[in-house]
């Protein structure tokens, strides 16, 4: 008896990490249309099977364009829709069920991202409920001039009114990082000497179900 037990408990045990094993590839070709429109159901699937035949995973989209899944693990899944366009998407871990965040970024001036945080079963989940504390302009900036520079920084400085970040989800770690990207629309000179005085990134990690600095 004792043995049967444990043949049971070491099949269950097998039985979920093979369902581990799929869960970013069962969530991108489960997910409803609208989350993301670009791609039909056929293309998602598409995609998934290329990368498991080694193939390059180039497909044709709705805008009889080309869009390429770059990147598949167990819990993320990374496309590039566009020369100007990336798709992200990661698998969390919650208390009671999983989460999916997805991150869609464009390129104009500069690039900038939103996030969406999704159920297991695709319904919308708000953002408040994953990032109390989101990055500030003031987070990005470090060091503080010296006299001679002061005049130019604050000058400068003022010139820096919008926040733009480019969110990037790790398919490596539980974490996501704010990249500064507001510097590209900026003027060259601008830009150039504000570069001392700015942090590049700010890192969020995954904790209790939320990200967190």
């Amino acid at each position: 008896m004792k043995m049967k037990r444990i043949f049971i408990y070491v099949v269950a045990m097998f039985f979920i990490l093979c369902v581990q094993a799929q869960e970013a590839r069962h969530y991108f070709t489960s997910m409803p249309d609208s989350v993301l429109p670009l791609l039909t159901a056929v293309n998602r699937a598409d995609c998934i099977d290329f990368l498991d035949s080694h193939m390059r995973a180039e497909v044709t989209n709705r805008f009889n364009t080309k869009s390429e899944m770059t990147k598949l693990t167990p819990d993320f899944i990374e496309m590039k829709l566009s020369p100007a366009s990336t798709w992200q998407m990661k698998v969390l871990p919650r208390a009671d069920a999983q989460v999916v965040c997805v991150v869609s970024t464009v390129s104009g001036p500069a690039e900038d991202s939103h996030i969406r945080f999704y159920s297991d079963d695709w319904k919308a989940l708000p953002l408040s409920s994953f990032i109390h504390a989101w990055p500030q302009i003031d987070d990005f900036f470090t060091a503080v001039p010296d006299t001679v520079n002061a005049n130019r920084y604050q000058s400068y400085r003022s010139r820096v009114e919008m926040l733009l970040t480019k969110a990037v989800l790790s398919p490596d770690a539980q974490t996501l990082t704010f990249i500064f990207t507001t510097p590209a629309a900026l003027d060259a000179e601008a830009a150039a000497f504000l570069k001392p005085y700015i942090r590049e990134e700010v890192v969020y990690h995954w904790r209790d179900g939320q990200f967190v600095r």
